[in-house]
């Protein structure tokens, strides 16, 4: 009796093992990476985007994320709301409006190759693309929902638990799925075919005599904050641009604490800066020209005003024609294949 029990238990215990491997091995699935352009001379990636390269489903559910009103309580705000593909991801707006049409605190910046960029936002205040979308979601003046919220409200679409499954190997929707999603659409955004790419790769395109005098001009005076291919150097400045009055804006220093970054923001990158008007941080420029002519009459002072400014007398001297070429030469930076124009 003792023999047979002894041969029960171990069968018992192989079926146990067996049921046990089923439930640790993941259940197999067709997701395949998806190639991200790399255009010649642009940075290293995000050190995050190793770690959530695009999928073929992973960006698929982005994307449909992205459009989705449901990230928002009442069902009328979506991240393609404020971040909209024909301003080359921008609204237009001088702030960005949310939900009730709550006033945010800033312009609602760009998100064209960010799998390139360093920090996100004009503070610089998010180092990895996957820990943003909470933040649109939460906060009172643009979502004003929850993930829990938000997840509750996907479940009940059965098309989303479909794309989650493709997408990750099962139909549970997680918080970190949601945003490693999103983050790989917007890993894809990549902007690098304007004229002045072509021009650079030697396709057949040249600068006008304006476009070229621009150029110059830009090389000159603009280049030291707007180098590199993503024309900007990713650095936090302040330039003495007119303040905020909100009491809650700070710039950098809402990050970091240091009075030395107060007013100090990330220099936006001039590629597409013909669709993503106005200009600022809380928009204060409705036009390149005037924020040109702004630099030409002089800045705020500043005890922490960017050196290039104050051995210039804060300011940046431009005559007419020159401000004129070197709109001319921002312009040659616009793609509108990536816009949809």
């Amino acid at each position: 009796m003792r023999k047979v029990f002894g041969v029960l238990s171990v069968v018992y215990l192989l079926l146990l093992s067996c049921n046990e491997d089923k439930l640790d091995v993941p259940k197999s699935f067709d997701n395949p990476e998806i190639p991200v352009d790399m255009p010649a001379g642009f940075p290293e990636l995000n050190s995050a985007f190793d770690q959530n390269k695009p999928t073929k489903y992973g960006v698929e559910l982005g994307e449909k994320l992205f459009q989705e009103v449901m990230l928002s309580a009442n069902n009328t705000i979506s991240c393609a709301s404020c971040h909209q593909q024909a301003r080359a991801f921008t609204d237009g707006k001088v702030q960005a409006l949310g939900i009730h049409e709550r006033v945010g605190l800033r312009n609602t910046p760009p998100i064209q190759n960010v799998a390139f960029m360093k920090h996100y936002n004009w503070d610089g205040n998010t180092l990895q693309l996957e820990k943003q979308p909470l933040v649109p979601i939460i906060t009172h003046e643009e979502m004003n929902s929850s993930i829990v919220e938000v997840i509750d409200k996907l479940n009940t679409v059965s098309a989303y638990k479909d794309l989650f499954e493709k997408a990750f190997g099962d139909e549970e929707i997680t918080p970190e799925r949601i945003y490693k999603s999103l983050a790989q659409y917007e890993y894809t955004l990549v902007s690098a075919n304007s004229k002045y790419d072509r021009v650079k790769r030697r396709e057949g395109e040249t600068f006008t005599e304006t476009e070229a005098r621009g150029y110059l001009v830009f090389q000159e005076k603009c280049e030291g904050c707007h180098g590199g291919m993503l024309f900007t150097d990713q650095s936090f400045r302040n330039v003495g641009f007119p303040l905020n009055p909100s009491s809650e804006e700070a710039g950098r220093a809402r990050v970091t604490g240091n009075p030395a970054d107060l007013m100090s923001f990330r220099v936006p990158s001039l590629r597409n800066a013909e669709f993503t008007a106005p200009y600022g941080s809380f928009g204060q420029f409705s036009t390149l020209k005037s924020v040109l002519d702004y630099f030409d009459n002089g800045v705020l002072e500043a005890d922490n005003l960017d050196p290039i400014l104050k051995e210039n007398g804060n300011r940046i001297p431009l005559s007419e024609q020159e401000k004129y070429d070197l709109i001319a030469f921002i312009n040659t930076l616009s793609d509108p294949e990536f816009v949809g124009r």
